[in-house]
């Protein structure tokens, strides 16, 4: 087993490694949306965002989330969205992470819940966010269909991985 020293490393360095594997896969893996509300993105950072969460719990998830959605926004040219980025991605992270833990059940159904309230903390988040920035409560409508299908394709990509993923690992609890 791990000493603390060890595992505050370890956590440390599983952190660090899911912070760049979201950032890159939004950096890169994305498609950009000039017609739909801002102008914004579909990508794939949900993907090791949503892994993280589940193999490793709600912690793991917030801080991912939070620091590795908002580094993209900052380098990307979007920092104006940074701390609301910060906010909702971490909740979306923290909560989809404390479902995976706590709700008994199957966990594939226990997943698709999480991934489902992770998109409801996203749609509404940045809604709202689009009404503080745009002052126009209209507008923002026309991202939620971006918003929904980034959570529903990484959804589909996750939810069949996560088991297989915290087998591997050998967690049954987060780190």
């Amino acid at each position: 087993m791990f000493t603390t020293e060890q595992n505050k490393t370890r956590i440390l360095v599983l952190n660090a490694l899911f912070i760049t594997l979201t950032f890159l896969a939004t950096m890169f893996i994305n498609i950009r949306l000039p017609l739909m509300g801002n102008g914004g993105l579909i990508h794939l950072g949900n993907v090791p965002l949503l892994i993280a969460a589940f193999v490793f719990g709600k912690k793991t998830g917030a801080i991912v989330g939070a620091f590795g959605m908002a580094l993209f926004d900052i380098v990307s040219g979007w920092a104006l969205w940074a701390p609301f980025t910060f906010v909702i991605v971490g909740a979306m992270g923290y909560v989809a992470g404390l479902i995976a833990e706590k709700i008994p059940g199957k966990k594939v159904f226990v997943h698709v819940l999480a991934v489902a309230a992770a998109l409801i903390i996203k749609v509404v988040g940045y809604y709202f966010t689009e009404v503080i920035l745009f002052g126009n409560w209209i507008q923002p409508f026309g991202s939620i269909p971006g918003n929904i299908m980034q959570l529903v394709i990484a959804g589909i990509i996750v939810v069949p991985l996560a088991n297989g993923f915290k087998k591997r690992v050998g967690h049954t609890n987060s780190i």
